[in-house]
């Protein structure tokens, strides 16, 4: 470098996560890089080197790596420079920069805990000192407290697959074009525990961090706040969107549970919660719906979002917020009067006096331009609602039906859009008590894609269906045709047999006692019974009576002698007092 050449050139050497190498040109005014391949300027980069602010040299994913902080709190990081080339490099940044290149070695033992140390553009694991990984502040899209000692960050993900990240203004990998956006697999979520408790550092007038020990009033924090409000605040998260238009506090949400406070932005809105926190961009709802609630008393709003809503490793694809009808509000716009009439004039109010789902909706509808879909005309159920009550497998909810599609609320959220269904099949519930009065739709869909059941619908509710899917022209079968003829059929076999079985009854009955004379006869009894002592009936009555009986019996006779079958029972003999 003793000629120090205007400009020097490195090629193989990949921009921050991008997918192809390409050339890095270093000169007096800053730096140049263009992919391998690139034609008509896409994907090339270029850096003002009056921002470089800190240098590092370390090893890479694909060899060595050259880190340059900047003074906005950025970075950028260039990797697959060789060994041998770090004297180059340094003399690069000393001489055309002014900068030492700070060599930093990596902690390679392995273990999974140490001390996570904040710096002014990214995230350090130090373990004994040494980083084990660092975590850029501009590739975290949120953090959560997963627990009392749990913090939970999120990292971008790439938006069909071209950029990663959702503020492409802060710098990283996501600012530099399609060629620089991450790979089929990315870490999406990392957790860190955080134990016991931690004093609160604060900057100085120079952005340094200092702490906060020896001076009046220090207080002791829970650890895993203090790294998460920490987190929160060095990422920007939710303030980098700008002033806040409009709030609204606890708000009842159905999915994910739980009352989220909302705060709304310009391209963006938050969800604020006791455990978790939200920042999700308008460009990511796809779809906004404004659904009456079946019992005349609430309002849902049901908003679907792509790529979901993640909260640790469930997904959320829609948002269900619930709100009382009559309950109103007044709010008015934080906008100013100039961006209320040019950008958002014919969209948005400054004053807002209305029942509270309302006032979200039409909010919504002017920030994130979406339109609101609501029920279909051309259905109303038997109750005269604009919801069908049903379930999926055990879970109690309500079908819409829309002017495009089908809306299952509340859990699992279901859209099923009428474009894709092959057939709807009508179909009874097992059991002749619940079969009168319930039915089931089963939604098959085209290509394979499976199949939902929607169970126990009121019977009530099977006409206006059918007529709403004929109104549709949506393919439909009946099975339930096909269940009452076998229905009846076996019904008309039960009374053919019960008439029978009526009859044999009836002829039984006619005939008295003549079933008691065919009674087969009891072999064992025997009619010469040698018993000691003789039955009241039987001839050998007299003979075995006492003799006072028979001295009773004559003196009621008269002296007339009667035959033996005519002689009545003997009467006890009457008591007389002496």
């Amino acid at each position: 470098m003793s000629d120090r050449k205007a400009i020097e050139e490195f090629n193989g050497i990949y921009l921050d996560l991008s997918k192809q190498p390409g050339k890095v040109k270093f000169a007096e005014a800053g730096l140049a890089w263009k992919p391998t391949g690139g034609t008509g300027g896409e994907g090339n980069f270029a850096l003002d080197g009056q921002q470089f602010f800190q240098c590092q040299w370390s090893r890479g994913a694909r060899g060595h790596e050259v880190k340059i902080l900047l003074r906005d709190s950025g970075l950028i990081q260039l990797d697959g420079f060789e060994a041998e080339e770090f004297d180059r490099v340094q003399k690069i940044f000393k001489l055309f920069y002014g900068l030492s290149l700070e060599h930093k070695d990596h902690a390679l033992k392995g273990w999974n805990w140490g001390k996570g140390e904040f710096g002014k553009a990214e995230l350090a694991f130090n373990v004994q000192n040494r980083p084990a990984f660092e975590i850029p502040y501009s590739e975290v899209s949120n953090t959560n407290l997963a627990g009392k000692n749990e913090v939970a960050v999120e990292f971008a993900v790439p938006a069909g697959g071209n950029e990663t990240g959702t503020n492409g203004h802060l710098g990283g990998a996501r600012s530099k074009g399609r060629k620089s956006g991450a790979g089929k697999d990315q870490l999406v979520e990392m957790r860190f525990y955080i134990p016991g408790t931690a004093t609160k550092k604060e900057n100085d007038e120079d952005g340094e961090d200092k702490s906060a020990d020896g001076s009046e009033g220090e207080e002791q924090h829970n650890a895993a706040n203090l790294f998460y409000e920490t987190l929160m605040d060095k990422a920007e998260i939710g303030e980098v969107a700008g002033d806040t238009f409009a709030t609204f506090l606890e708000v009842l949400h159905l999915t994910p549970r739980g009352r989220f406070g909302i705060d709304m932005y310009e391209a963006s809105f938050r969800l604020r919660g006791k455990t978790y926190d939200y920042k999700i961009p308008y460009d990511n709802i796809k779809k906004f719906m404004l659904l009456p609630k079946p019992d005349d008393l609430h309002t849902l709003i049901t908003i679907g979002l792509d790529p979901p809503l993640r909260q640790g490793q469930t997904r959320y694809p829609f948002l269900v917020m619930q709100f009382k009808r009559e309950e109103e509000v007044t709010i008015e716009l934080n906008m100013t009067k100039e961006l209320l009439e040019g950008k958002y004039k014919g969209k948005l109010n400054a004053r807002y006096e209305q029942p509270q789902h309302s006032v979200v909706a039409q909010v919504f509808r002017g920030l994130s331009g979406k339109k609101i879909v609501t029920p279909s005309k051309d259905f109303v159920s038997h109750h005269q609602q604009s919801g069908v009550k049903c379930s999926i497998k055990a879970n109690e909810g309500h079908l819409y039906c829309l002017e495009k599609s089908f809306m299952f609320i509340a859990k699992p959220a279901t859209y099923i859009s009428f474009e894709n269904i092959s057939v709807i099949v009508m179909s009874r519930v097992g059991g002749a008590v619940s079969a009168s009065r319930t039915f089931d739709i089963t939604v098959t869909m085209k290509n394979g894609a499976g199949e939902t059941l929607f169970s126990n619908i009121n019977r009530e509710e099977q006409k206006p269906l059918e007529d709403f899917f004929k109104a549709k022209g949506l393919r439909t079968k009946n099975e339930m045709l096909d269940d009452s003829s076998a229905l009846i059929a076996a019904a008309l076999k039960d009374a053919d047999m019960a008439s029978s079985d009526e009859e044999v009854v009836a002829a039984r009955a006619d005939r008295g006692s003549a079933d008691e004379d065919e009674e087969s006869v009891d072999e064992d009894f025997k009619t010469d019974s040698d018993s000691d002592v003789a039955e009241e009936y039987d001839s050998a009555h007299e003979s075995s009576g006492s003799g006072s009986d028979a001295e009773m019996v004559d003196g009621d006779a008269g002296g007339d002698s009667d035959p033996p079958e005519q002689v009545e029972r003997p009467k006890k003999k009457a008591k007389t007092s002496k």
